[in-house]
């Protein structure tokens, strides 16, 4: 047993990480492990103290510009149970490594609901909370419990509660206030066993059951539509690698959107709050002329123009310059700033 573990947790050597980022991007790691428990991750961190250390889950969620010069510990710790329910509401527990996508089908096939919306979203369940994911009108705060999370200097393991992860729009404590400092082991969901609070309220949604004449959509019928569009309009990070949406939605006050709106009214817009407007990054960034063009192998996608792609031999500092140089546009042509999403590395 000794001698598997020791197979498992072999540290390799200016490893490519081609196969672990959904951009498909080409870039090594000095040292590259994986860990498939809690003892191998604890095993990991005492051996390695002194070295640096890049914590790398589903790939999702990130952009590499260069070769990454630390350990990369790969989490790929499995499993999800049960741990508590009632008649109403069942408590389930996922661990980082899981598939966020297959956690989902897991749930609605137990006809446990809250998750539905956010189907085929890429990545793993350990990265979920960091970014505080969401889509459809939904985020992981609405049904985050909690989550397992060890220090990465003094091996602790500390539990994060929901009200604890300050969780914001595409933010969490885990991106801010204790960037790099933990790693998390597994996360705690609350979820509906029975009325379902169905969330259909996204257009995209309503349309897609409105084909089928479905008036009393199920969990399962939801997260069908929630997947026929997104293949609509994302594209297969096997088939051609992205990171989904590389761009926040700007949020403004009131006061300046009203501003910028009068030059461009007919720029589409949610308000969010009494003082708050979200605007669609897509809607810029197709507005500004990106949407479908390609330079050399890096491009933004044809059928959604938040998308930025890697049509095969792009590098990330490609990838990275194509984002530039939309953000640089559309704030000369609308005074807006757009965030990039996802981490640049």
């Amino acid at each position: 047993m000794q001698y598997d573990n020791y197979i498992k947790m072999e540290i390799k050597y200016h490893f490519s990480l081609k196969n672990y980022n959904t951009f498909g991007i080409e870039a090594n790691a000095k040292e590259f492990v994986a860990v498939h428990s809690i003892e191998e991750l604890e095993t990991v961190l005492a051996e390695n103290i002194s070295k640096r250390k890049f914590i790398l889950g589903g790939g999702s969620n990130m952009l590499l510009t260069k070769d990454i010069d630390a350990l990369v510990i790969h989490i790929d710790l499995k499993g999800k149970k049960i741990v508590e329910e009632n008649d109403d509401f069942v408590w389930v527990e996922s661990q980082a490594g899981e598939n966020w996508h297959e956690f989902v089908m897991w749930t609605i096939d137990n006809d446990f609901g809250g998750l539905e919306n956010m189907s085929l979203i890429p990545g793993n369940v350990g990265t979920t909370p960091v970014q505080n994911i969401g889509a459809y009108g939904t985020e992981i705060k609405d049904t985050f419990v909690s989550c397992s999370a060890m220090k990465i200097d003094t091996m602790e393991m500390r539990s994060f509660r929901n009200s604890e992860c300050n969780f914001g729009y595409r933010e969490s404590i885990f991106k801010n206030e204790i960037k790099d400092q933990y790693i998390i082991t597994s996360v705690i969901f609350k979820l509906t066993k029975r009325n379902h609070k169905i969330n259909i309220s996204y257009g995209d949604i309503t349309r897609e059951l409105d084909k089928l004449n479905n008036k009393t959509p199920t969990l399962k019928d939801v997260s069908n539509a929630v997947i026929t569009i997104r293949q609509s309009k994302l594209p297969d990070p096997k088939v051609l690698g992205n990171s989904g949406s590389f761009f926040k939605n700007p949020i403004l006050l009131k006061s300046e959107f009203n501003k910028i709106h009068k030059k461009f009214p007919e720029m589409k817009y949610y308000e969010i709050s009494e003082t708050e407007v979200k605007v669609p990054a897509g809607w810029l960034i197709e507005q500004a002329g990106f949407k479908g063009l390609r330079f050399g192998d890096a491009g933004i996608h044809k059928n959604q123009a938040l998308v930025l792609v890697n049509y095969g031999n792009a590098t990330g500092q490609e990838i990275l310059n194509v984002s530039k140089d939309i953000q640089e546009t559309i704030f000369k042509k609308f005074g807006i700033h757009i965030e990039a999403e996802v981490n640049i590395i």
